[in-house]
């Protein structure tokens, strides 16, 4: 006969939970990261060994020229060169040279700007990072003073500064006043296309000119400072004010451009349309050249514009047609429903743009913004070719000294070059993913 076992002798019921256990040591910390991202199946495992053997390869000579071998104080090439070769370094030795780069280094910033008149670069500098810094950083209030402050004040008062004031503008006044007329009627015969009130953009159109009329007339004062020509400009000084106008300007130029091209008035489209595709079709370098020796030929008699506003003008212009190609994609981007979403609320053009399309459209397109302005910032190096020496073209006029020439100089002054670029650049690149992931436009995947 089968044995028999009570329901007490076969159940089990626990009373008490386990004690809670750590996941095993592969699943977890760094073990786990570096089989996931690194070793995770064998053709990674091979692109992870051929890379950390590049970077062997790579990184050790660079960081012994770059620091460990480097000289960082000296007062000619002597301390820069081997024995063999008239200096104080053994033979063999290679590193480079930052004491070079620390005697030129008020060169590369200043360019030939007056050492006694560079506290004028140094106040326009301080002026910039705090507007700057007050209009990037979410947390600081009054942005609204602060886009004023940066879109008016500060041009004014860094040109003043720059240059020096009374400027010779009056040749400026009867084409201005030409130009205000025709914008004026433009801007009356649109409105009157498209059905629109037209009053207040000629509103808009007549404080834009006068404002242009009070901006000539304060720039031609005598403030008392010594002039500065533009021709002595250079380094550091340059590139950023070339980068920061064409900046500055190509946005609103490139967000014009791309509204002008989806218009639903024909020549307004074909005009913005012929814009785009004649500046996109033309390399920078070519632009700079006509900037340089055509513009000249197109202003009044008694009208002349210096090197470096011709240069201004043509990278804003170049920059501008890219620009409006971006923005137009984050237009297009955009569902239909938001249109009609906006004019069902009774919203005319000028208001669906501003506060439904736009906001929305230039989230979207923030990676490319910033990929255009970071271009335009590394492509101010081609301003040299017109005979301006910005930061990479300072250095490279300085390798005709012979008091810190030595064959590691060249190296010593592209490697500094490089290193200051890849800041800028860098530091653009964070703050745009740090404003995608406040702004999160809820595309991400």
């Amino acid at each position: 006969m089968a044995e028999q076992h009570s329901a007490a002798d076969i159940a089990f019921v626990r009373r008490e939970m386990l004690p809670q256990q750590d996941a095993p040591a592969t699943s977890r910390g760094i073990v786990a990261w570096f089989r996931e991202s690194l070793f995770s199946s064998i053709p990674y495992t091979i692109l992870t060994l051929a890379c950390l053997y590049i970077l062997w390869v790579i990184i050790p000579p660079l960081v012994s020229f770059l620091f460990t071998s480097a000289v960082w104080s000296g007062a000619d090439r002597a301390v820069c060169a081997t024995e063999a070769q008239g200096g104080i370094q053994p033979d063999g030795w290679f590193g480079a040279c930052w004491a070079y780069v620390g005697d030129y280094g008020n060169q590369f910033i200043y360019g030939r700007y007056p050492n006694e008149e560079q506290w004028r670069v140094n106040i326009v500098g301080i002026l910039f990072i705090g507007g700057l810094a007050g209009l990037l950083i979410p947390s600081v209030p009054y942005k609204r003073e602060n886009i004023i402050f940066l879109a008016i004040v500060f041009p004014i008062a860094a040109l003043i500064l720059l240059t020096g004031g009374h400027l010779s503008v009056g040749g400026l006044y009867i084409p201005l006043a030409i130009l205000t007329v025709i914008a004026l009627g433009v801007s009356f015969l649109f409105a009157k296309l498209s059905e629109s009130d037209p009053i207040p953009g000629l509103k808009n159109v007549a404080f834009l000119f006068i404002g242009l009329f009070v901006l000539l007339f304060i720039l031609g004062f005598d403030f008392g400072l010594v002039h500065v020509e533009t021709e002595v400009w250079g380094g550091l000084l340059v590139t950023l004010v070339i980068a920061v106008t064409g900046i500055a300007a190509s946005l609103p130029l490139g967000i014009a451009l791309a509204l002008g091209r989806r218009s639903a008035l024909p020549i307004v489209r074909f005009f913005s349309i012929v814009f785009i595709e004649f500046w996109r079709g033309v390399p920078l370098i070519t632009v700079l050249f006509m900037s340089s020796v055509m513009l000249p030929l197109f202003l009044p008699e008694g009208v002349s514009f210096d090197k470096l506003l011709r240069a201004l003008i043509g990278v804003a212009l170049f920059s501008s047609a890219y620009m409006a190609e971006v923005v137009r994609g984050g237009l297009q981007a955009l569902p239909k429903g938001q249109y009609e979403g906006a004019m069902a609320l009774g919203l005319n053009w000028t208001q669906m743009m501003r506060m439904i399309i736009l906001p929305q459209a230039l989230k979207l397109v923030i990676p490319g913004i910033v990929n255009t302005f970071i271009g335009l910032f590394k492509d101010t190096t081609l301003v040299l070719i017109i005979g301006l020496f910005d930061f990479l073209g300072q250095i490279q006029s300085s390798y005709s000294d012979p008091a810190w020439a030595s064959p590691v100089q060249a190296m010593t002054g592209y490697a500094f070059a490089a290193i200051v670029y890849w800041i800028f650049c860098f530091s653009m690149s964070r703050y745009s993913m740090f404003m995608e992931r406040k702004l999160d436009t809820g595309h991400k995947r």
